[in-house]
């Protein structure tokens, strides 16, 4: 039972290098800094681009033995005054 994560971004060396965003990858751990569970954000570099905060994108959350736990799904919202119905979801 946890009743505090702290999630940390890892840097890819090319993401520094270069300035390019590539697909984000996460460590979660709990209070005493153990990695609890692992993070990876699935969206193409085109989204990445264009869309940037915007993006659509999956995160597939896996435990420790490398089993999904959770799936977090986002889908490309329109975020516009024409289209003020469409916000953001997840």
């Amino acid at each position: 039972q946890l009743d505090q994560i702290i999630i940390h971004q890892q840097v890819e060396l090319l993401e520094a290098i270069l300035g390019t965003e590539t697909s984000s990858k996460y460590e979660i751990k709990n209070p005493l800094g153990q990695r609890v569970y692992f993070a990876v954000e699935e969206n193409g570099c085109f989204d990445r681009k264009l869309c940037a905060p915007l993006r659509a994108f999956t995160i597939s959350i896996a435990d420790m033995a490398g089993r999904e736990v959770i799936r977090v799904i986002r889908p490309l919202r329109c975020n516009s005054c024409c289209f003020p119905c469409f916000l953001q979801e997840v």
